[in-house]
């Protein structure tokens, strides 16, 4: 299970980096995977934010939204035709 980090010291990590300490020393300091220290640096300078939803693409928003209707519409779908089943009985 992936190590649950504060706010707070995704921060500071990333202000570290931003100002010139050493990736490596950071590293070793908090005790961190290298993925995980550029995935927040990168999250961060982009959006200043860590929060997968507000560093989404605008085609990763897009598919979220479609599979939302898809799933919405093969509900209904599945309504109607249990509607159908019990109408065509009568």
């Amino acid at each position: 299970m992936p190590t649950k980090y504060p706010e707070e010291m995704k921060r500071k990590v990333v202000a570290l980096a931003n100002n010139g300490k050493n990736q490596n020393e950071i590293l070793n300091e908090y005790g961190m995977a290298r993925s995980t220290l550029h995935k927040w640096i990168k999250d961060y300078n982009n959006s200043g934010s860590f929060s997968a939803k507000d560093n989404r693409s605008d085609k990763e928003k897009e598919l979220i939204k479609l599979q939302k209707e898809n799933k919405q519409l093969k509900m209904e779908n599945d309504i109607l035709k249990q509607a159908a089943l019990i109408m065509g009985r009568k």
